[in-house]
């Protein structure tokens, strides 16, 4: 079965997002391993001393093991 020029170029975008997409979760997840860890005492601590991040530049994530 031979795809038309079509499909296979739709096949090759799908997969492309699809590796874009996988690649960019495992990045976030590497970054997240050697991220320090911060308490919430500390956390609270920064933020007293520099005040709150914006939401625009502040992002607050989790890595579940």
């Amino acid at each position: 079965m031979e795809l038309k020029i079509a499909d296979e170029t739709k096949l090759k975008e799908i997969v492309k997002e699809a590796v874009k997409d996988a690649l960019e979760d495992e990045i976030m997840k590497m970054r997240l391993l050697f991220a320090p860890y911060v308490s919430d005492e500390e956390q609270k601590e920064i933020e007293r001393s520099y005040g709150k991040p914006s939401k625009k530049t502040a992002k607050t994530l989790i890595l579940e093991e």
